[in-house]
């Protein structure tokens, strides 16, 4: 979300100062995650369909405001298949249930325009039911009642992290603060519209014109600091997933399993994978203002960790057996998920299956962004420009 707009804004002239408190950007959450880009399917929890219309729009533009930033196409890195959701034996929502979900977010893709601005464009998106046969071939039908093909695609986010962090470097009005911790933001002035500090650990920078607060963790710490009221709920769990590389081709097929806390695999192309099992990669949660500290896993805490993700994963999805025996290269990694919502996954009532109230927060000169969603971020960036550059940066 930080990069994206700093880009927007020096692309417009703009300078741009950027705060990271790692030694480089991307260095958390939006390089380890698995890169889906959304399209709403996802959300069958919040028959609403808010959060679906509330993340549609990022989706369907992401490809084209990507590649404006980054200056490459996306399209070697795109998963060559679509996404199959597999509905559990304990899913929040059943397979009737979802497949009335599914078919009103193809509707709602329609209403936008259809999928021809998408990863890869397509016509039609209705959901396309598995027959039993093609269950029984892939998946372990014990635990799975029906699957269900959309035509939602995911990224590799690693290199996509790397073209942003070179787009970055190369972009003379981008001046980067790394290594450096926000515990502030301060007016210079009594009026709402003053220039801004922001206050570090190792003092203040500014004044500033505008400040964005795109913090992942800990932006409401900073918001309440600045005045901002707090949401009545919200939480963070930090998640790991398992990304590996074979040393040969393997065929398995892009699978999510819905809804609740289950897990997914992503195909990037035939030798870098994604794996995670939720409840095996959440290592820390809490609902205080700031996140917990994270823990300090050993490497046989981490091992235990990734074994259990691939084998999870791997009772539902068959083929995920090849790609232990042909891993090159295994990485636990992941970060942390910021929410306006608490409660269990396995609870249909939790507020985490809703992402709807997600956007951009303005107090004066002080923009704040709750991304919701990776999918999302280039698109409010470009909303972000367009507030303080005026209509021309269009959102």
């Amino acid at each position: 979300m930080g990069a994206s707009t700093a880009l927007f804004l020096a692309h417009r002239g703009v300078r741009v100062t950027l705060f990271d408190e790692a030694a480089r950007p991307f260095e958390g959450a939006s390089r380890w995650n698995e890169g889906k880009i959304h399209l709403g399917y996802l959300y069958a929890a919040d028959p609403s369909l808010e959060t679906a219309r509330r993340i549609l729009p990022g989706g369907l533009a992401f490809k084209a405001l990507t590649e404006e930033l980054i200056g490459r196409s996306l399209d070697p890195v795109i998963t060559p298949g679509v996404d199959t959701y597999l509905i559990d034996r304990r899913s929040v929502v059943d397979a009737d249930a979802t497949a009335r979900y599914f078919a009103h977010v193809a509707a709602l893709i329609e209403e936008a325009g259809g999928g021809g601005r998408y990863l890869v464009p397509f016509e039609d998106g209705t959901p396309q039911p598995l027959s039993r046969s093609e269950l029984d071939r892939d998946y372990d039908t014990a635990s799975i009642t029906a699957g269900v093909r959309v035509p939602e695609r995911s990224v590799s986010t690693r290199w996509i992290a790397d073209r942003f962090v070179e787009a970055l470097i190369a972009e003379p009005r981008v001046e980067p603060r790394l290594s450096t911790r926000v515990v502030a933001v301060r007016r210079t002035g009594g009026a709402a519209d003053s220039p801004l500090v922001v206050g570090t650990a190792d003092g203040d920078e500014g004044p500033f014109d505008y400040v964005v607060n795109a913090l992942w963790q800990g932006r409401l710490a900073i918001d309440a600091g600045l005045g901002l009221p707090l949401p009545d709920v919200w939480s963070h769990r930090l998640r790991l997933s398992v990304f590996l590389q074979t040393t040969e081709p393997v065929d398995v097929p892009n699978t999510v399993v819905a809804t609740g806390p289950f897990g997914d695999v992503k195909n990037y192309n035939g030798r870098d994978f994604y794996l995670s099992w939720y409840p095996a990669g959440l290592v820390a949660e809490g609902v205080a203002v700031d996140p917990p500290h994270a823990p300090a896993l050993d490497r046989g805490e981490r091992t235990r960790i990734a074994t259990e993700i691939a084998d999870r994963i791997g009772r539902i999805v068959r083929s995920v057996a090849d790609l232990q025996a042909h891993t090159a290269d295994l990485r636990l990694e992941g970060g942390w998920v910021s929410a306006l919502g608490q409660g269990s996954l396995a609870d249909p009532r939790s507020t985490l299956h809703r992402r709807d109230r997600i956007g951009i927060t303005s107090l004066g000169r002080y923009l704040s962004v709750d991304t919701g969603k990776y999918s999302i971020a280039p698109w409010l960036a470009r909303q972000v420009t367009a507030r303080i550059c005026g209509p021309d940066a269009r959102p």
